[in-house]
């Protein structure tokens, strides 16, 4: 099949996405109210603490506000049709067709994240109404951290992918994808920097991680805690691991085709 095909399915999966509009409000408010609360909440920690990692209150909070509004697309799980397909049992007729289905899924996935990337802009703007958002540091950190996003999320994608994939295996993997996704709120960066965490070792493997890839890398772009020496070396060490993890889940996809299990009729 030729790959114009996997454009439309991404662009069939944006117009899926734009009919559930109630949906879309919903999101937009829960962004503004997270922005609210942890606005509020990093105020009174750093009038009680001063500034914290080198971190200025001001560039905290945007990188909180930041972090909720790259959830908007960060939280687009489209793997997770791949869970319910293996447990249901119709993957194996997914299978028979010509094609590829980690593609498929992934433009399921690109459709559904642009659609949700666009509620960013009046996120944004409404957001502007309660805090204070600093400008990036230049225009080139600021294309740079565009494409740091990109690659946080294939990094994401493939994370989520591995785990649906696992499903060829246990068939449930429900707990197992709670414990990863706490991991990967503490280590992406999501929750709080990973510069506040202490000095050392621990400091130095949350930074190595694979999650602190998603999004503690374009963050630390964006407020500028990384210099324009460092661009490249940040963005070197996405593209490894976008590269390791989608591997990882092409070679777990092989081996789970060979171990379809039919369920449920």
């Amino acid at each position: 099949m030729a790959y114009g095909a996997y454009l439309e399915f991404a662009k069939r999966a944006f117009s899926r996405e734009g009919t559930y509009r109630p949906q879309v409000f919903t999101h937009i408010a829960s962004v503004l109210l997270r922005v609210f609360l942890l606005s509020t909440l990093w105020t009174a920690l750093y009038r009680n603490n001063g500034m914290q990692a080198g971190i200025p209150l001001h560039a905290m909070i945007t990188y909180a506000t930041l972090a909720l509004l790259l959830d908007l697309i960060y939280g687009v799980n489209g793997a997770y049709v791949v869970r319910e397909k293996i447990r249901e049992g119709s993957i194996a007729i997914d299978l028979m067709r010509p094609i590829s289905v980690p593609l498929y899924v992934f433009a399921d996935t690109i459709g559904q994240t642009a659609f949700a990337a666009l509620q960013i802009v009046p996120a944004l703007a409404l957001s502007l109404l309660l805090v204070h958002v600093d400008a990036p540091q230049s225009a080139l950190h600021f294309g740079v951290f565009l494409v740091s996003v990109g690659l946080g999320f294939i990094v994401n994608f493939a994370l989520d992918m591995m785990m649906a994939t696992v499903t060829f295996w246990t068939m449930e993997i429900f707990g197992v994808q709670l414990m990863v996704q706490f991991m990967t709120s503490l280590l992406s960066g999501a929750l709080v920097p990973l510069y506040f965490f202490p000095q050392g070792v621990l400091q130095r493997l949350a930074l190595s991680s694979p999650f602190a890839a998603i999004y503690n890398a374009p963050l630390s772009i964006y407020i500028g805690k990384v210099g324009d020496d460092g661009l490249l070396p940040m963005l070197g060490f996405q593209l490894i691991w976008a590269v390791v993890f989608g591997l990882a889940a092409f070679v777990l996809w092989r081996a789970g085709e060979r171990r379809v299990v039919i369920q449920g009729g």
